[in-house]
């Protein structure tokens, strides 16, 4: 008798430890709980400064469109109909942190944020070619907003977002969300930066995660979602499937001891 009450506590103790909590599940959770407050103040986030690889969008305009049509490398009809499109008709940053204008030459723009480009080329046009009367407009974004994500989510690899500003949250539920088994408290993020890289990670079951210089992501920052230890134990994420587990082995041990006994 013994020895069953303490195989079945033993299996109810394995039961309860493979299954995934909903705490593991959900996110941006309120962990302090002396702060009821759902008011979340607005997060700082850095300008992004140009790197090498890293491809422009560039549009120049004017009141008369003719005055300008020198300075354009794609057909303004053509543009921004795919990727592909913007990849091949962009300015694309070279290993020397330079890129190549019609007539105004090249540019170095690494360690640039987009307005100090814009700002640049709205100056050298002003001195050099045009008044202030022609109403110069110089358009400068990155032809999409890139990031790679790998480990435990719906759809790996790298992404394309276009628009200015993406944030974590954004960026997983882009990618399919993070499976049952993905670990949703260290996410890592790995960051390139003038200086070098930056790995860091983040817990997204908590909503101070929103407070991070890291819920903001950078353009080329790499995603991994790490998985979960019940993942490499294989017994089930749900508590149907660690009873299914435990009661197969059960199934089996004793089968084994039958035979053995013979």
């Amino acid at each position: 008798m013994t020895k069953y009450l303490f195989g079945l506590l033993l299996s109810i103790s394995v039961l309860f430890s493979s299954c995934i909590s909903t705490k593991d599940l959900i996110y941006l959770q309120n962990k302090d709980e002396t702060n009821t407050e759902t008011t979340i103040s607005a997060v700082a986030s850095k300008p992004y400064r140009l790197q090498t690889n890293d491809v422009l969008s560039i549009t120049i305009k004017a009141n008369d469109p003719k005055l300008v049509e020198i300075f354009s490398t794609t057909n303004e009809d053509e543009s921004g109909k795919s990727e592909s499109a913007l990849y091949f008709n962009g300015f694309t940053v070279d290993d020397h942190g330079n890129i190549r204008i019609p007539l105004l030459g090249e540019f170095n723009v690494t360690g640039y944020t987009l307005d100090e480009v814009r700002q640049r080329i709205e100056k050298q046009l002003l001195t050099e070619y045009f008044k202030k009367e022609a109403n110069i407009f110089v358009i400068v974004k990155l032809a999409g907003f890139r990031y790679t994500i790998n480990g435990e989510v719906g759809s790996t690899g790298t992404k394309t977002l276009f628009q200015e500003q993406v944030n974590i949250m954004e960026a997983i539920a882009n990618s399919g969300d993070i499976t049952l088994t993905g670990n949703r408290k260290e996410v890592t993020i790995i960051r390139k930066t003038p200086t070098g890289t930056e790995m860091h990670d983040i817990d997204l079951t908590d909503r101070n995660v929103i407070h991070s210089p890291y819920y903001y992501l950078q353009p080329n920052d790499y995603i991994y979602v790490k998985p979960l230890k019940q993942k490499s134990w294989g017994t089930g994420k749900t508590g149907i499937e660690s009873l299914g587990t435990i009661l197969t082995l059960i199934s089996l041990g004793t089968t084994v001891l039958l035979l053995l006994k013979r």
